[in-house]
């Protein structure tokens, strides 16, 4: 049976409103995978609900992470948060990790892993980081935008290669204290932690980049999502 994949709604805070990006759904679709998108909810009862309907979760892009998850001032420049989703997150990935569960994250997906597991994040790059190459790109956000080195002897290296890879991106946080949780499996041009895994996790990956945007011409975005998607098919309690 195809696996169900749970996927973190966005939410617009001008219209109060969920929604979600069709790439997300299209992506895992592609791949074998059933999407549902969860409701937004800190309700320990629901979340319990839907997570075990999931066989893994997608953790999505959107809202900034509060500075609070990882105990930092918010700084004007930091962008709008939305706690209730910090809190809903923090839920399903403490429940991930604890059972083993496949988890994927996309760009705030790794910014939220790696502060909730005790790691910072750069509030701003514009301002805190000597940026040399494009992290904030214009549309189409299906082409590259710069490249990332893909670490040896790593997880992301055994599913689309070590070495020089193209990515999209689009974001103004990023990694900067890393959680002594994960390893770090990408880095950009200018040095900046564009991949992280979970340690002793079967699959809790997380990217900076888009996959749900560039897919459908990127070969090596596709081959991430098939895994992750297999993984959550598979079943199989594993310990890589």
């Amino acid at each position: 049976m195809s696996p169900i994949i749970g996927l973190i709604p966005l939410y617009d805070d001008e219209k109060e409103s969920y929604w979600m990006l069709p790439g997300y759904m299209k992506v895992i679709e592609k791949c074998g995978g059933v999407p549902i998108m969860l409701p937004l909810t800190d309700d320990e009862g629901e979340l319990e609900m839907v997570y075990s309907l999931c066989n893994g979760i997608l953790f999505t892009g959107g809202h900034d992470v509060s500075p609070n998850v990882y105990k930092d001032t918010p700084k004007a420049t930091c962008g709008i948060a939305c706690p209730l989703r910090d809190k809903m997150e923090a839920y399903l990935l403490d429940k991930c990790l604890k059972n083993n569960k496949p988890l994927l994250g996309i760009c705030r997906g790794i910014q939220f892993i790696n502060a909730h597991l005790g790691g910072t994040l750069y509030q701003d790059l514009p301002t805190e980081y000597d940026c040399k190459v494009e992290h904030h790109m214009s549309p189409p956000y299906d082409r590259k935008a710069h490249f990332v080195e893909v670490l040896e002897e790593t997880q992301l290296a055994s599913i689309i290669g070590k070495g020089i890879h193209p990515v999209n991106s689009y974001h103004h946080q990023a990694i900067k204290d890393i959680s002594p949780h994960v390893v770090k499996m990408a880095v950009s041009e200018d040095g900046l932690v564009e991949a992280i895994a979970v340690k002793n996790h079967r699959f809790a990956i997380g990217v900076q980049w888009h996959p749900e945007f560039s897919f459908e011409n990127n070969e090596e975005n596709l081959k991430l999502v098939k895994a992750f998607v297999d993984e959550c098919k598979n079943g199989r309690s594993k310990r890589l």
